[in-house]
């Protein structure tokens, strides 16, 4: 899944569109990401830059990226050091993971001078960084101190140099007797990875293409005869030909139910039915369709990481509680044998003196009139001991009511802060984050600073639309599940909810007109996706009309009770969910 330098290439050459363009804006949407607009003669474009371990690219993009309302302090220096920059230069050595943009620009002296921006695609290690016109590396998105690499490190001030670079084999220049010779050293290694380490710029998919399509066996390197190696070069031969003549098949790989799993720039035909395929028509749209669920996934859980962290804790703090009290109960359940042997004592005041420590007694209450050894205080009277027994067994059934009351309550919580949670995992914006953040303060989870936290105006509910016509509404959060079936919906639309899992009011709107079931499903396995059941095969979902649904005095957002419910169990498709959702 990573880019590979063959496609790096691909990439640099659709790049050249943004040759001689000068820099517009510059934003830094995440700890790990910048998006550089460029305006040219032929139009406006945007080059996203990604750093983070899994999902480090570079390529243009049409997705509309929520910034920070403050600009990180990478943020301010680039736009200090390269606005209004001319780009003059993208620079690949070879099929190396580095592409070098230089940029002309103007410094606060009025002098020119070249700044190149190396953006290296290097898995954990891939970084940003800003370079002077004598070498010496300015900033980069991620410092990395003598501590962190003796080999390489990359601070403020210090000489820039390129990673070590191992000699490697190029795809467009291939033959059987030097692949062949390359391959023997690796050994008892499998053949596809000996391949990765051979030819340059290749990724592991393609690799695996290659030995399944021409051999069939991934065995180890030293166990390839001369036709087996003359069969895998005619078809990397055949692929390096397509490279030259500009004739690569950008090509997506998925799961049969939507998730996106790899990429190449050829065809990969060997998952057989167990992928689909789709294609793109250029390299950057491969990425930006790849990329942009997985990446805007990634940039909310890092501006949402505190609440994560909060409501992880909150959550397991609840649960150990709750055990408790759960243990505490059931030691309470014994409290009916504190009362009979007050009862027996009292019975046999009689036969026991001051100073007893036990007496034994038969118990009336029991079928076989057994005996019973009640322990005694001797330093007190028998009615006292008595007394004794009837105030623990109070205590016990005091603490009983009370131990039910609360692990309720603890029960009740516990499926709010999931419910939270589980809206923070499916977060698709700033907003929603911020949304939960001022619901979490409400209630009183989470400190406020500097009084009320200022919230983006909530986005609407997430709007679908069935296949026979019918709106289908999906509440983001608890305050708009609340606000969508208790203020916005009409009686006679239809709501609907996992059946006691976590997940988002969904409403399909009527309009006063009965849908067919065939709507009623699609709208219960959007509920099922839009929950914390996505993953799961079969999901009970309970639907019923939206008069049938109240919230209880005093409950907590997202919360109601309903009657008159029906359920049908579905599963949860994404790729349906997809294709009906309006944006």
């Amino acid at each position: 899944m990573a880019l590979d330098g063959i496609f790096l290439s691909l990439v640099r050459e659709e790049l050249e569109v943004l040759l001689n363009g000068r820099v517009d804006k510059i934003y830094q949407p995440s700890r790990e990401e910048l998006v550089i607009a460029i305006r040219t003669r032929e139009g406006a474009y945007r080059l996203l830059i990604n750093s983070a371990a899994g999902t480090a690219r570079v390529h243009l993009t049409a997705e509309s990226i929520e910034n920070p309302k403050t600009p990180p302090m990478f943020c301010m220096l680039m736009r200090k050091r390269l606005g209004s920059g001319r780009l003059t230069a993208i620079r690949q050595d070879g099929c190396e993971r580095i592409l070098c943009f230089d940029f002309d620009t103007v410094n606060e002296l009025g002098d020119h001078e070249t700044l190149t921006l190396a953006v290296e695609i290097m898995g954990r290690r891939s970084n940003l960084i800003l370079i002077g016109g004598d070498g010496k590396i300015i900033d980069s998105i991620k410092r990395v101190t003598p501590d962190m690499s003796a080999v390489r490190p990359v601070l403020p001030g210090i000489a820039y140099t390129l990673p070590p670079r191992a000699p490697r084999l190029s795809l467009t220049d291939l033959d059987s007797e030097r692949l062949g010779k390359g391959l023997s050293v690796f050994g008892a290694k499998r053949i596809s990875n000996a391949l990765v380490q051979t030819i340059e710029g290749i990724s592991p998919v393609f690799a695996d293409e290659a030995v399944q399509l021409t051999i069939g066996d991934d065995k180890a390197a030293s166990e390839l005869t001369y036709g087996e190696t003359a069969k895998l070069s005619d078809w990397l031969e055949e692929q390096g030909r397509r490279l030259t003549e500009g004739k690569p098949r950008y090509t997506i790989l998925s799961t049969p139910d939507g998730q996106l799993k790899d990429f190449c720039f050829t065809e990969i035909t060997h998952f057989g039915s167990l992928m689909k395929l789709t294609h793109a028509e250029s390299a950057c749209e491969l990425l930006d369709v790849f990329y942009s669920q997985r990446s805007r996934s990634e940039r909310i859980r890092q501006k949402a990481q505190d609440l994560f962290r909060l409501l992880t804790s909150l959550s397991e703090r609840i649960a150990r509680r709750v055990a408790n009290q759960r243990q505490e109960l059931a030691e309470c359940a014994d409290r009916e044998r504190l009362k009979i042997m007050g009862d027996l004592i009292m019975t046999n005041l009689y036969a026991i003196q001051k100073g007893q420590t036990t007496v034994r007694c038969v118990n009336y209450y029991s079928e076989d009139q057994s005996e019973l050894d009640i322990p005694l205080d001797p330093r007190l009277t028998p009615s006292q001991n008595a007394q004794r027994y009837y105030k623990e067994y109070r205590k016990a059934d005091t603490a009983e009511k009370m131990l039910r009351e609360l692990i309720s309550k603890g029960e009740e919580e516990q499926r709010y802060i999931d419910s939270v949670l589980d809206s923070l995992n499916r977060s698709e914006s700033d907003s929603d984050i911020d949304q939960l953040r001022e619901e979490l303060s409400e209630q009183g989870y989470l400190r406020r600073r500097g009084g009320r936290i200022k919230a983006d105006r909530p986005l609407p509910p997430m709007k679908f639309v069935s296949d026979d016509g019918f709106t289908i509404l999906v509440g983001r959060h608890n305050r708009q599940n609340d606000k969508l079936t208790l203020k916005d919906s009409q009686k006679h639309d239809i709501w609907l909810h996992t059946h006691d899992i976590t997940g988002s009011h969904t409403v399909i709107v009527t309009g006063g007109v009965t849908p067919p079931d065939s709507t009623i499903m699609q709208a219960a396995r959007i509920a099922a996706y839009c929950s914390n059941a996505r993953q799961s095969s079969q999901v009970p979902v309970d639907y019923t009309l939206i008069r049938h649904v109240k919230k209880p005095n005093g409950a907590k957002p997202g919360m109601v009770i309903f009657t008159d419910q029906k359920t049908v169990y579905v599963k949860p498709d994404q790729a349906e969910a997809e294709r009906l959702r309006v944006k």
